[in-house]
């Protein structure tokens, strides 16, 4: 699988969930993250990260060599602790969308789910769990089965992820891959998982979607963000291009905030995909509708049911 590829699987489906439709253009074997160590810098080399992990060998940058990840394990994290108040973030732990994929003239491809699980401790800090599910419907699932759930353990404040999560099936192949962020140089590998090293300030993508709800958009045209997808860095710049956009919706009509999602890789911009979220123009900015144009169809992926 490319990496463009993956970055559409992982960001769309946290972006409520178009991922499918490009994972069907591409439908390599879904590369086994879990089987390696991820190492990622914002000026990777062109060997796949995946690749030099699983060969032994360690993964550098342009700018700086990325020492060897320390093997030593540490226990992963994730007993609970009570649920934490809210202090004004427009998250709210339970909350649960339900989307709908077409692609061009194709209706309800795939189903799709996004949720705030709760707000909880997480290696002693404040973050959200954050959840994305992503299941085809037939007729494509006969030819194309995938059933998909990703979970996010972001800060609470900043939405910088602190642990992400694929689960992932796909046309009878699973990968179960839990990686742990950490800006440090070194850090031991914690148990069951892997140790991903990556920018400070990166998000993974359930936590940049949910990030996008936190700014305050009538005063911030534009946001940027590293965002690491499972298995590659990316540079994710987030501008408002419409306020009072109208967007109809299955879910009904909604005044939005038109933002246009520009991905760069390694500096620059990827071409596979042009893509336009849509947020409610409310307190709770509720993506309502993510557009998905692609070399083979263009995709609109549309907001059901808020809870």
């Amino acid at each position: 699988m490319s990496n463009r590829t993956t970055f559409a699987l992982v960001f769309l489906a946290a972006l409520a969930g178009g991922a499918v439709l490009w994972q069907m253009h591409n439908q390599r074997e879904v590369a086994r993250a879990s089987a390696a160590v991820a190492v990622t810098s914002p000026t990777p080399q062109p060997a796949t990260v995946a690749e030099d992990a699983k060969n032994g060998g360690t993964f550098e940058s342009r700018e700086t060599p990325a020492p060897a990840v320390n093997a030593a394990k540490e226990p992963v994290d994730k007993k609970k602790t009570g649920v934490v108040a809210d202090t004004g973030s427009p998250l709210r732990a339970g909350e649960t969308w339900q989307y709908s994929a077409n692609v061009s003239k194709l209706n309800s491809v795939a189903n799709l789910r996004l949720k705030v699980a709760e707000k909880r401790n997480f290696l002693g800090k404040n973050a959200w769990h954050l959840q994305a599910f992503a299941h085809t419907e037939n007729p494509l699932r006969m030819v194309f089965a995938l059933d998909d759930q990703f979970d996010s353990y972001s800060d609470a404040t900043t939405l910088v992820s602190m642990q992400y999560e694929m689960h992932l099936n796909e046309k009878g192949q699973t990968v179960d891959s839990v990686q742990r962020m950490s800006p440090a140089v070194r850090e031991p590998a914690p148990e069951n998982a892997i140790a991903a090293r990556v920018l400070p300030g990166t998000r993974d993508p359930l936590g940049m979607m949910q990030y996008l709800r936190t700014v305050d958009w009538a005063k911030t045209p534009e946001v940027r963000s590293p965002v690491y997808d499972g298995h590659k860095l990316y540079d994710v710049h987030a501008r408002l291009q419409a306020r009072g956009e109208p967007v109809t919706v299955p879910a009904g009509n909604f005044n939005t905030f038109k933002i246009e999602l520009q991905v760069l890789d390694n500096g620059a911009e990827v071409k596979d995909a042009h893509f336009i979220l849509y947020l409610s123009n409310t307190e709770a900015r509720l993506p309502v509708l993510l557009e998905a144009v692609m070399p083979f169809a263009v995709a609109r992926v549309e907001l059901v049911k808020a809870e």
